[in-house]
């Protein structure tokens, strides 16, 4: 890698907070959407994981966002001032 110029970006090899964030994001899908439904089929959950990730981004404010949705957050970042 090193020849590639390519830096690793956490502190360290499988250190346990590497994955924290998304790891948290997985429990809530399981448990708001997975564990609780029944999918007929393999299409059928794909279209309800879908649906969560775009509910989850556009419509669902987040407390560590002072309450904002994570693409409000996104796209402002790309509005001039």
């Amino acid at each position: 890698m090193k020849g590639l110029h390519i830096r690793q970006s956490m502190d360290g090899k499988s250190r346990w907070a590497d994955n924290i964030m998304i790891e948290r994001w997985f429990r809530s899908l399981k448990t708001e959407l997975i564990y609780i439904n029944e999918f007929r089929s393999p299409r059928e959950l794909r279209q309800s994981i879908r649906s969560y990730i775009d509910d989850y981004n556009r419509l669902r404010p987040h407390e560590a966002l002072n309450y904002a949705t994570p693409d409000a957050v996104y796209y402002a970042s790309f509005r001039v001032a």
